[in-house]
C-alpha cells in the first residue's frame, strides 16, 4: 500500500531468507507436492480433513457476495441443492457466472462451473430454485444454510434457518444491529447449532503467515497499525449504484434512459453480427446477452412484496422499492455504509494482528477501548444515507496495559512475572496500540490493505495478496532478510545495498502460488464442523468473534453520525457490548 513501484518490484525479487520451518517454508513444500488449490492447501494448513459426504446446503440471497462464495464452493465438502433469490439476473448468475469481465467470472464461476453441469437445465435437475426462502428452509435434507442477503435481512433469515434446525454461514457484517447479533448467537448456541460469519481473514494463509511474523516477535513491540480502503467512485461511476432494471429519469439526457435494455441489445447485435467471426468473441457476446436479458426481467419483481419500500429524500426525489433493493448498500434501513461493508474487514483483521499478541493463548479476541470517527458525504449528493468518506482512530490495550499481559514481546523491559496477589510495577496503561483507518470515494490512491508499524519493522499487507516486511528505518536502499539472531530466534539482518530493495516478500502469488482470500476455507471448515461434532471443533468466526467485529463496526458508524449531528465523535466502549449474555448494546447506550 503506497509502496514506490520499484520498491516493489525489488521486493518481488528479493524474497524473504527462511529460517527454520516456518510458514513460506510449508506453503511451498504443500505448493511443491501439488496442493495448491481448494481443500487440499487448507487442510493441510488449517489442519482440518476433508468429510466423509458432502454437507446438503442451500443458498439464500445469490447476488455479487452470494455468487462469490457459490463460486469459492468445493464440492468434496458440500453439496447446493437449493438456491433462493428475488431476481431473475441474480439466479442465472447463479448457474452461469458473471461474464461481465474476466476477474468478475473468476471470482462468480457458478454452479455449473463448480459442479460440472453442461447446461442449466442438467444443473437443475440438482438444484432446486426457490422465491421465498421460506420454502427452501422447509426442506428437511438440507443440513446448511450460507446466507448472502442484503445486510438488514441477515437476521430474519438467519433466525428462520437456525429455527430451522439448520447450521448457518452468514455473510459479513453478523447483523444490522448488536440486538439481533447477540440474539442469533444465543440461539446458535442453544441449538447446538454452527453459526459462523464471513470474515474470510480468519481462513487466510496469507494473514495467518503474518500473525506468525508478529508472534516470532519479528516486528519487535507492535505499537501501530494503519489501514484504508479507498476507491475512485464518483457521481455517475459508482459501483454501489448499479442501474436500475426498467431504466429512471437521467437529468444530462432529461428523459428516461434503460441502460439494461440497452446493454442487452448492443450485446445482442453484436453477437448476431458476429456469426463466422472469432468463436470466443461470439460465445462472450451471447454469454453477456443472456445475461443482461436476466437483469432486464428483475423490472417485473415487485420489491414491496419482500421487506423494500417506497420513500422521498429530504431534496423530495422519491426512491422506489426497486431501487432499495438495488442499491441496498446506500441506505441506513437496508445496509450498513462503509464501515460494515469494508471497514469490518479491515477492523477484523487489526484485532486478529492485536490478539496474536496475548500472552494468555486462550484464543480470545482484543477489543478496543476506544474510537474517535467522522466522516461524512463530501462526494456524492443526497442520493444516499451512507457516508462516502470515514476516518477513525481506535485505541486498543497493547502488551502490557494489563498486569496479566504484561512482558509478551517487549524489547525494552526484563522483568520477572508478576506474582500471584502482588500488584505488578510492570503494568502500563500507556502500553495501547493504536488502529487508524479511512474509507474514501473519489480517489483509490493506494488501494486497499494494512500496515502494521513495530519497533523493529512494519509488515504491510496489500489487497489480500501479498505480505511485505520492511526493517524499521532501513530506508529504500537496504537490502532486508530474515536470519537467525544469537539466541536461534528470528530477527531482520540489514545490509548495505546500492539497489532499492528493502522489501522482502514474506508471501505472495510468486512464493506460495495463487493466494486463497479464504473463503474456501471458511466454506470447508463450517462443512468439516458440521461434520465432526466436538467442542473444540467450531468455525474460527463464531458468534462470539463475529459479534466483536460488528460492535466495533456498528460503533464506529454511530460515532460518525454523533460526530456529523455535532455531538463529539468520541465513545468509549464497553465491555458488556461484548459479551454475547449481556443486554447491553451501542445502539440502545448512545442513543
Amino acid at each position: 500500500m503506497n509502496l514506490k513501484p520499484d520498491a516493489k518490484k525489488a521486493g518481488k525479487e528479493n524474497f524473504a531468507e527462511a529460517v527454520g520451518v516456518n510458514r513460506r517454508d510449508f506453503l511451498k513444500g504443500v505448493i511443491a507436492a501439488g496442493a495448491v488449490s481448494g481443500g487440499g492447501l487448507g487442510a493441510m494448513y488449517f489442519g482440518y480433513s476433508k468429510v466423509e459426504n458432502p454437507v446438503r446446503i442451500g443458498v439464500i440471497g445469490t447476488g455479487d457476495e452470494g455468487s462469490v462464495l457459490i463460486g469459492a464452493l468445493n464440492p468434496d465438502y458440500v453439496q447446493v441443492v437449493a438456491i433462493s433469490d428475488i431476481r431473475p439476473y441474480n439466479v442465472h448468475r447463479a448457474f452461469h457466472g458473471d461474464h461481465s469481465s474476466d476477474a468478475a467470472y473468476s471470482a462468480r464461476r457458478g454452479l455449473m462451473n463448480v459442479y460440472g453441469w453442461k447446461t442449466e437445465e442438467e444443473a437443475r435437475q440438482h438444484v432446486k430454485v426457490y422465491e421465498d426462502y421460506h420454502d427452501l428452509l422447509a426442506d428437511d435434507s438440507i443440513e446448511g444454510v450460507i446466507c448472502a442477503t442484503p445486510l438488514f435481512m441477515h437476521h430474519p433469515v438467519v433466525m428462520d434457518s437456525l429455527n430451522a434446525g439448520k447450521h448457518v454461514l452468514t455473510e459479513k457484517l453478523m447483523a444490522h444491529n448488536i440486538a439481533q447479533c447477540k440474539e442469533m448467537g444465543r440461539t446458535a448456541n442453544d441449538a447446538g447449532l454452527h453459526l459462523a460469519t464471513g470474515h474470510q481473514r480468519h481462513y487466510s494463509v496469507l494473514y495467518d503467515n503474518a500473525v506468525n511474523l508478529l508472534q516470532w516477535g519479528l516486528l519487535g513491540e507492535v505499537h501501530h497499525i494503519r489501514a484504508q480502503w479507498h476507491r475512485g467512485n464518483l457521481p455517475g461511476r459508482d459501483s454501489w449504484c448499479q442501474p436500475l432494471p426498467g431504466g429512471e429519469y437521467n437529468i444530462k439526457e432529461g428523459k428516461v434512459v434503460d441502460t439494461i435494455l440497452n446493454r442487452m441489445n448492443s450485446f445482442k447485435n453484436a453477437a448476431e453480427k458476429g456469426k463466422g467471426g472469432d468463436p470466443a468473441e461470439l460465445a462472450k457476446n451471447w454469454a453477456m446477452y443472456e445475461q443482461y436479458k436476466a437483469w432486464n426481467e428483475d423490472r417485473n419483481v415487485n420489491a414491496q412484496n419482500y421487506g423494500y419500500n417506497d420513500f422521498e429524500l429530504a431534496d423530495g426525489r422519491k426512491v422506489s422499492a426497486m431501487e432499495e433493493l438495488c442499491r441496498w448498500r446506500l441506505w441506513d434501513r437496508t445496509g450498513g455504509g462503509l464501515m460494515a461493508e469494508l471497514g469490518s474487514h479491515q477492523l477484523d483483521a487489526a484485532s486478529i494482528f492485536i490478539s496474536a499478541l496475548r500472552k494468555q493463548k486462550d484464543g480470545k479476541k482484543v477489543h478496543p477501548l476506544t474510537v474517535h470517527a467522522t466522516g461524512g458525504r463530501h462526494t456524492f449528493p443526497y442520493d444516499r444515507d451512507a457516508d462516502d468518506h470515514v476516518y477513525c482512530m481506535f485505541e486498543f490495550p497493547g502488551p502490557g496495559y494489563d498486569a496479566d499481559e504484561v512482558g509478551y514481546y517487549d524489547p525494552y523491559r526484563n522483568y520477572p512475572a508478576p506474582k500471584e496477589g502482588v500488584p505488578s510495577y510492570q503494568q502500563d496503561p500507556n502500553k495501547k496500540v493504536v488502529v487508524t483507518y479511512s474509507s474514501i470515494n473519489g480517489n483509490g490512491f493506494g488501494g486497499y490493505g494494512e500496515v502494521v508499524m513495530g519497533s523493529k519493522g512494519t509488515l504491510v499487507l496489500e489487497t489480500e495478496k501479498e505480505v511485505m516486511l520492511y526493517k524499521n528505518g532501513a530506508g529504500p536502499t537496504s537490502n532486508v532478510k530474515v536470519a537467525k539472531d544469537k539466541d536461534g530466534g528470528p530477527t531482520m539482518d540489514t545490509q548495505a545495498s546500492g539497489a532499492p530493495t528493502q522489501a522482502a516478500n514474506i508471501a505472495s502469488a510468486a512464493t506460495s502460488g495463487p493466494v486463497s482470500r479464504g473463503y474456501t476455507e471458511e466454506i470447508e471448515h463450517w462443512a468439516y464442523c458440521i461434520r465432526n461434532p466436538a467442542p473444540e471443533n467450531k468455525p474460527k468466526c463464531h458468534p462470539e468473534v463475529a459479534m466483536g467485529d460488528a460492535v466495533i463496526a456498528l460503533t464506529a458508524r454511530l460515532a460518525i453520525q454523533r460526530s456529523i449531528a455535532g455531538k463529539g465523535g468520541f465513545v468509549q466502549f464497553k465491555p458488556e457490548w461484548f459479551d454475547l449474555n449481556s443486554d447491553a448494546t451501542p445502539e440502545a447506550d448512545l442513543a
